[in-house]
């Protein structure tokens, strides 16, 4: 069991400079940078070659197994390399680059699909191309899979934005509101018996009110105002908050009967099954300290960081740092030419004085991370098991004490008075972990 700490109580500053601006749509781009791995799970594989011509919505790479995603064109153009791109999370995967042609002509084969039962829903989300846009890019298919399997009785659909600066599921709920109500009616066709409850933080009121008008008449339908805290839109810190269910380690929100969707990746279901268009746009959030005219913008996929920059009015001052996401999870651009993929939900541009690094100092044992964890764990330990010279007796102690847990949320590091990099050694401590057992499993 979890302990008190899974409520998720640590207060940070909003910054949700761009709540209350409509998300404005960008004219095609120049070019786009599509990678293949936009998903947890396999690349997809390219169906296209270089010199081809392509429309917007024509799908240009199929999903490679089970979990996996297709790739569709965010723009008409022609193909012009397929490549090799390095990824800001530092894998290497291939991508296909195409040239716009500045018309955005649509590809004349899309329609809606034939949805009859939970089958052809399922294939349909899969040929979507919808992943999760919350940010974690699980195949939104594979997660209904479990539909087939009976289990599911609660629906939460994640409209709690915890993260400073990002504001594009607000929009949603405020400019796509019927597409979400759209989408719980697609999914309650095939799950009659199941609730679905719409989690929202507090600091939303006009998201609340706007959604309990329009699903009032739903007795299946409630919503659950949450604390504005973080990290309120956790999976399994938004399960516990609404529901009260615990998701025990190595298990899945569908092991307890919940299905977790974000309120964008529902209205981008919706949109798909009334209208046949795949996913090859997404509102991106622009914001940071660096960025002169802060907004939120409906952008094709694969568009650079730079054209999108450019287009939100460029820059008051020198980027120090430039993430996809937020300051708390977000990771590292290396490039202005990287392009935003499916899971982009913002792009925050700090300048060089809010970038600086706080250099770290001897820990002081004050407790303030493990009082911040939402799952109680004990991140100074971490730090002192990857001290630990044998490697098995390293390995021992990060299971001990449930590394694997750990959701990189940062909490710990934004608390420590000591600036200690304390969710790096988090990561490197799992990434020990997984590539041990990854090697014991190549001897048995």
């Amino acid at each position: 069991m979890f302990g008190l700490g899974l409520l998720g109580k640590t207060h940070i500053p909003h910054y949700k400079n761009t709540a209350h601006m409509p998300a404005v749509r960008m004219p095609a781009p120049k070019s786009v940078l599509l990678p293949l791995c936009q998903h947890i799970g396999s690349p997809a594989t390219p169906i296209v070659k270089v010199g081809d011509t392509v429309k917007v919505g024509q799908k240009i790479a199929e999903a490679s197994g089970y979990v996996s995603s297709p790739i569709y064109s965010s723009v008409s153009g022609r193909v012009v390399k397929i490549e090799d791109y390095l990824r800001s999370d530092g894998r290497i995967v291939g991508a296909v680059r195409i040239e716009s042609d500045g018309e955005m002509t649509l590809d004349e084969g899309i329609a809606p699909p034939e949805v009859s039962d939970v089958d052809s829903l399922v294939s349909a989300v899969r040929e979507s191309g919808l992943v999760g846009l919350g940010g974690a890019g699980f195949p939104t298919a594979v997660k209904l899979d479990a539909i087939k399997k009976g289990i599911i009785n609660t629906v939460l659909i994640n409209g709690a934005e915890c993260e400073p600066y990002i504001t594009c599921d607000t929009r949603t709920m405020l400019d796509e509101s019927d597409r979400v109500v759209r989408g719980i009616e697609i999914l309650a066709k095939f799950m009659p018996e199941a609730r679905f409850i719409i989690g929202i933080e507090k600091n939303k009121p006009e998201c609340i009110e706007l959604l309990e008008r329009l699903t009032e008449s739903n007795g299946a339908v409630s919503i659950c105002t949450l604390p504005s805290s973080y990290p309120q839109g956790a999976e399994k810190v938004l399960i516990y908050n609404t529901t009260r269910r615990v998701v025990p380690e190595g298990k899945l929100p569908s092991d307890v009967g919940v299905m977790v969707i974000n309120v964008t990746s529902l209205a981008a279901l919706a949109r798909y099954i009334d209208t046949g268009m795949p996913l090859v746009e997404r509102c991106v959030t622009l914001d940071g300290s660096a960025v002169r005219e802060p907004k939120n913008i409906i952008a094709p996929i694969g568009t650079s960081i730079r054209e999108l920059i450019e287009f939100g009015g460029g820059l008051k001052e020198e980027a120090g740092k430039i993430l996809f996401g937020g300051p708390m999870m977000g990771s590292a651009a290396y490039s202005v030419d990287e392009p935003i993929t499916k899971t982009t939900g913002a792009l925050t541009v700090m300048n060089r004085k809010d970038a600086k690094k706080s250099e770290p100092t001897p820990c002081i044992h004050c407790g303030r991370c493990v009082t911040a964890c939402p799952l109680s764990l004990n991140p100074t330990a971490y730090s002192k098991a990857l001290n630990i010279e044998s490697t098995e007796d390293r390995m021992a102690r990060l299971e001990e004490y449930k590394i694997n847990i750990c959701m990189e949320c940062g909490c710990c590091s934004y608390v420590c008075p000591a600036s200690r990099p304390l969710v790096q050694n988090n990561r490197i401590a799992k990434a020990q972990l997984r590539e041990y057992k990854a090697h014991l499993a190549t001897k048995k």
